[in-house]
């Protein structure tokens, strides 16, 4: 089954659940903030992605960051601000049971699912 993780207020995330749903495609949807991000799950992603890859540079919640955090970081200290802030997390990540992917585009998800769809 396809997991895709995000919030369901973040336009990206929006986008990435219609194509889904377009295009007839199973999934189950995670919310970061009510149903929570564990350091299991993080370790997970992180086995098939780059902690840089799911850090979210550009919301307020990396700008609200005190300075310190934002320029000391690395895989450990990555792990504990996702963990204390899972809006942090790029979005949406989705994991098709044989890799993880983050963000979203039309090319991208037609790539990804081409064979999922009816």
């Amino acid at each position: 089954m396809i997991t895709l993780y995000g919030i369901k207020n973040c336009n990206t995330v929006r986008k990435a659940r219609r194509w889904l749903d377009d295009h007839c495609v199973k999934y189950r949807f995670h919310d970061l903030r009510t149903d929570g991000l564990s350091p299991d799950l993080i370790e997970h992603w992180m086995q098939s992605l780059e902690w840089e890859q799911l850090v979210n540079r550009r919301g307020t919640t990396w700008r609200k960051l005190p300075e310190k955090q934002r320029t000391n970081l690395d895989a450990v200290t990555a792990r504990e601000i996702m963990l204390a802030n899972p809006a942090i997390v790029k979005r949406p990540v989705v994991d098709t049971g044989s890799g993880h992917h983050v963000g979203f585009s039309d090319d991208q998800y037609t790539r990804l699912f081409s064979d999922r769809r009816p």
